[in-house]
């Protein structure tokens, strides 16, 4: 059976080797972007699911395998299904809440307009590592503010809990002494009552 899987597998992967052979382009062609990042998922999938494999699916519950073999074989092959399933589905909501496709595209448009263009690339200073300090600066300063503002907040959660755990304790050590004064209370008055009831037992 284990054979079957991995027969099974190596079918799937022929598959997919011949779906992604089909989309690769020949040097010196223009692939867009959008289409490098689906055979790029489609890549990585082949990958995660060659690292997955039957073999060592059925080496991780072989017992359950010794005893339903093609039951495991339906699990394994639903779990895949899924796995795959739920990556793609993942990926294309990312995709669609950064507009990945739109943003790509426009990439695309201005790398072909710049093929024809015989002028040095646009720089207000004419030195690269001056312009891109400029314009990546704001951006990692925005970004540092914003950790700084998180790790404030965290800071004062962790602070009140600090003094939350303090109370606690407090809290705790007094509920102590109480049991304690309780117990001794408790240790005299039973201390008493032996020496009242000797005293009441003596003029026998």
């Amino acid at each position: 059976m284990a054979e079957a899987g991995s027969a099974h597998l190596a079918a799937a992967e022929v598959k997919r080797s011949e779906g992604s052979s089909s989309e690769s382009v020949s040097p010196g062609t223009t692939i867009s972007r959008v289409k490098l990042l689906d055979t790029t998922v489609d890549t990585f999938l082949q990958k995660l699911v060659a690292a997955g494999s039957y073999q060592r699916f059925t080496d991780c519950y072989k017992r359950f395998y010794q005893l339903q073999p093609e039951m495991t074989q339906r699990i394994y092959d639903r779990f895949i299904t899924q796995l795959e399933t739920s990556i793609r589905e993942e990926i294309s909501e990312i995709k669609k809440e950064g507009n990945l496709e739109a943003v790509l595209n426009s990439l695309d448009k201005i790398v072909e307009e710049g093929k024809d263009c015989t002028e040095p690339a646009w720089r207000p200073s004419g030195i690269p590592e001056k312009d891109l300090c400029s314009t990546m600066a704001p951006y990692f300063l925005q970004q540092r503010d914003t950790l700084r503002c998180h790790v404030q907040k965290q800071e004062a959660k962790n602070r009140e809990l600090a003094d939350a755990i303090l109370a606690g304790r407090k809290q705790l050590e007094e509920l102590q002494l109480q049991v304690q004064a309780r117990q001794q209370a408790w240790q005299a008055l039973h201390g008493e009552q032996r020496e009242l009831v000797a005293v009441l037992r003596e003029p026998e």
